[in-house]
């Protein structure tokens, strides 16, 4: 998550504006839904199942809405780009995804 937010400084510092504020806009909503995930799971807990799927789907519903809020921005305002919001917004699952494909079986390897 840091490397994003690093790369999104990087695209600043080049002359990139948009480019990077798009990147850090995404990754910091990234790490929001993130927090909210986390907490909502816990929140379920203890519940009949009914309260349960309840919570669960104002989770979701309510963090879809977080997260839309970039990408409204990013259409809104040329000062971000969309692209580079849309990828801030995936940055915890490509985070996940290459510490599952490449750093595990490259860990495990030794």
């Amino acid at each position: 998550m840091v490397s994003a937010l690093v790369l999104g400084f990087f695209f600043i510092f080049i002359g990139e504006k948009a480019i990077g504020k798009g990147l850090v806009l995404g990754t910091c909503f990234s790490i929001l839904n993130f927090i909210l995930l986390g907490r909502s799971i816990t929140a379920t807990l203890g519940h009949t199942r009914k309260r349960a799927s309840l919570i669960g789907f104002v989770s979701m519903f309510s963090r879809y809405i977080i997260l839309a809020i970039p990408l409204l921005v990013a259409v809104k305002y040329d000062a971000f780009d969309f692209i580079a919001v849309a990828i801030g917004i995936f940055a915890v699952q490509i985070v996940t995804l290459v510490d599952y494909v490449v750093i595990r079986p490259f860990l495990d390897g030794r």
